[in-house]
């Protein structure tokens, strides 16, 4: 509540102090929440330095599943976590920047931060790519094993069960030349993997 309260303050006296501009960062801000996100694809994909971004080989399923089931103190996963991002309005949807939270199968995947400005054009789509970095190793550790060797195949595109996936995305707009961060996260989910 306090913190709705300051950045709606922190609005106000922009407003009071700018003009014309920040009308139409307010506007560009406002467009950024009336987007609709969607889960678009997984790209650039590597597991233990195995690059997956073309499928997997067959070759490479034994030596997976090996790394998955044994005892590595680091199992490295990296790749690009494509979203869809239609702005339906009238103008420019503007953010400069956002935090994000992942979760899948109620695990915290992830957390992160981009630090790019994305205009996306009025009644258009543009991708907003994340790129995510875990150690699957520290997962196991601290999570049920086997519901995080699901979700790596799932990523590989070997599982058996779907995963559930939850992007949690708090931007952040300039207003009047100040970066304000959205007091609230806007939630995409999506399911993916299984058969």
């Amino acid at each position: 509540m306090k913190q709705k309260l300051l950045v709606l303050l922190l609005l106000c006296a922009t407003i009071l102090f700018s003009g014309c501009g920040v009308n139409n960062d307010l506007t560009s801000a406002y467009n950024v929440t009336k987007c609709e996100y969607d889960y678009k694809s997984i790209s650039n994909l590597t597991v233990s330095g195995m690059n997956l971004s073309n499928g997997i080989s067959p070759t490479y399923i034994p030596k997976l599943l090996g790394i998955l089931g044994g005892t590595a103190s680091s199992i490295p996963m990296n790749f690009t976590l494509n979203l869809d991002v239609k702005n339906p309005n009238s103008t420019a949807a503007i953010m400069n920047g956002l935090q994000y939270i992942i979760t899948v199968d109620d695990i915290q995947f992830t957390t992160g931060h981009v630090d790019q400005t994305m205009n996306i054009a009025a009644g258009t789509s543009q991708t907003l790519p994340l790129n995510i970095g875990v150690d699957l190793a520290t997962l196991m550790t601290n999570n049920s094993k086997s519901a995080v060797q699901n979700i790596a195949k799932n990523f590989i595109g070997i599982g058996d069960t779907k995963s559930n996936v939850k992007v949690q995305i708090k931007p952040t707009f300039m207003i009047g030349g100040t970066p304000i961060t959205s007091p609230a996260y806007f939630p995409v989910s999506f399911t993916f993997g299984g058969k």
